[in-house]
């Protein structure tokens, strides 16, 4: 598959006022799919919970979402579909998708039973996978539950792992307001996937057709960016922009180099960072701050590299500064997220204060965004917590995983 990606790197301020003294600098990253000749067939595994609590309006819903799924892979992809309680049924063993109406009738058959036991679902899924694992091939997991597994978390991270060595990205999907969110993260970090909270099974079919098209618009696997920063450049912290906000922080190299992995890009739209770093005392000038170089892998090709200098200018006259307001927006949308992630863990730890401080914070921050639906949440939250009323499950997932997708939108 013939593929190109671009690396553009933007400055949130441009140019900078010459200063005798370090300045705050925000840089946005971004790879960016610039010519496909045509998708790569997938390898697609559904791992579904069955269990029963997914009785009722949950299944019908899940059926509806997985039948949807079908009608959008080609001949050519591969698909199985793996269900799971406390036992294990491979529904579907992997299989070219030519025959959408046999599968959707294997679809509607499903019933629910027994309990939670994921690591079985995704063992499983992994064997279905390496029949026909292909380095033309894009492989993706896509794995939904509804409840807390039952003991096997470290498990169900081991295998994680072996999806990571085998490049499987996952998208972990938790349905209401009882599953393990933590291990849905720490699943789909390890893969370079994404986890989500879906509130209402009606919403499953969007999430689900969500992960499909990811997975379609995939053209490079294992992208990763080095920055190499000149003396007296020193990172603050790096943000994942897009596809979702993320803390990535980053791995030192030496006292000058910095390594973070963005994992796979797609075609829909770039993989992007935002770094927050200080940069050093200049003169009136143009002068290098950084190199960033560029490794990622085209599916079905060999390793890839871009490098790009990064260059910064700085004026004497203060009024020629200027802000770019794409780079900001998503500088305030980080920044949001951080508050908001901030104010949970004051919550879990019990210091309701700071967590309602932070929390009238993100309810600002997010109304300047115009996110006014998500902002009065927020806020109704703060208050809530000031009035002594502990914060919910639901509402703690709720708030977390939008303000994550701050700079996703859905599409129904």
């Amino acid at each position: 598959m013939e593929t190109g990606v671009t690396l553009t790197c933007t400055w949130g301020r441009a140019p900078l006022v010459a200063s005798d003294a370090p300045q705050v600098a925000y840089l946005l990253v971004e790879a960016q799919a610039s010519a496909v000749a045509e998708k790569a067939p997938l390898n697609f595994c559904l791992v579904l919970d069955r269990s029963g609590s997914m009785q009722g309006a949950k299944l019908a819903a899940l059926k509806e979402a997985t039948r949807r799924v079908i009608d959008t892979l080609t001949p050519q992809d591969i698909v199985s579909i793996v269900l799971f309680d406390d036992t294990v049924q491979t529904l579907v063993p992997a299989t070219f998708a030519t025959d959408r109406d046999a599968l959707k009738a294997q679809v509607d058959a499903i019933e629910e039973a027994g309990g939670t036991a994921m690591s079985g679902g995704m063992a499983a899924g992994i064997v279905e996978l390496r029949k026909h694992h292909d380095p033309g091939r894009v492989s993706a997991m896509l794995l939904l539950t509804d409840g807390q597994t039952w003991g096997d978390e470290d498990r169900c991270r081991a295998l994680a792992q072996e999806l990571a060595r085998d490049h499987v990205r996952v998208t972990a999907l938790g349905l209401g307001a009882e599953w393990n969110e933590k291990l849905l993260d720490d699943i789909a970090d390890a893969t370079g996937g994404l986890s989500d909270y879906i509130a209402d099974p009606s919403q499953i079919t969007t999430f689900f057709q969500h992960a499909v098209r990811m997975a379609q618009g995939t053209i490079a696997q294992d992208a990763r960016l080095l920055l190499r920063l000149v003396r007296g450049a020193t990172p603050r912290a790096v943000y994942r922009a897009n596809p979702i906000i993320a803390n990535l922080g980053y791995q030192p190299i030496g006292d000058s180099e910095i390594a973070v992995r963005l994992g796979a890009i797609e075609t829909d739209a770039p993989s992007s960072v935002i770094v927050d770093m200080m940069v050093p005392a200049r003169e009136a000038g143009v002068f290098r701050v950084a190199q960033a170089e560029l490794h990622y892998t085209p599916v079905g090709g060999s390793e890839q590299v871009i490098k790009q200098d990064i260059l910064l200018e700085f004026v004497a006259e203060p009024a020629k500064a200027a802000y770019d307001s794409r780079v900001m927006n998503l500088v305030e949308k980080v920044t949001a997220f951080k508050l908001q992630t901030r104010a949970l863990a004051e919550a879990e730890a019990g210091n309701v204060s700071g967590a309602t401080q932070k929390l009238r914070a993100a309810a600002t921050r997010l109304l300047d965004l115009g996110e006014l639906e998500l902002a009065q949440k927020v806020a109704e939250q703060a208050e809530q917590l000031d009035q002594g009323q502990a914060m919910s499950a639901e509402r703690q997932k709720e708030l977390r995983y939008a303000t994550r997708r701050l700079t996703q939108k859905l599409e129904e």
